[in-house]
């Protein structure tokens, strides 16, 4: 099974899910903008990803900087990404070969297998 955390709008996300479907996946699709993070969540998605909080999170069309969140620590930016799912970046992937933040969008094919 494969899962991708997307946003309809996103161009990356789009073409990451394109990308599965194009490899024979059906995956399940995660409306984390419309449904949200828990802290939990994201620890255990960063976790899998080998990914910290400040490497996941998105600057571009958000208030990250504003925010002051691109000097915040760890801690600081995970509870700004509860409160504002759309600072997570995407898309992530998850599935047999591991779980991946899929930017550039060809890391997909690395979920694909073990």
């Amino acid at each position: 099974m494969i899962t991708i955390y997307h946003k309809p709008t996103c161009s990356t996300s789009r073409k990451v899910l394109q990308m599965i479907r194009d490899a024979g996946h059906e995956p399940e699709i995660v409306d984390y903008a419309r449904d949200g993070w828990s802290r939990g969540q994201l620890l255990g998605l960063f976790a899998a990803a080998d990914v910290t909080p400040r490497q996941a999170l998105r600057v571009k069309g958000t208030d990250a900087e504003a925010r002051g969140l691109t000097v915040a620590s760890d801690e600081d930016i995970l509870a700004a990404m509860v409160e504002n799912p759309l600072l997570v970046e995407r898309p992530f992937v998850c599935g047999p070969g591991g779980v991946r933040l899929c930017r550039p969008a060809e890391r997909v094919a690395e979920t694909f297998a073990r």
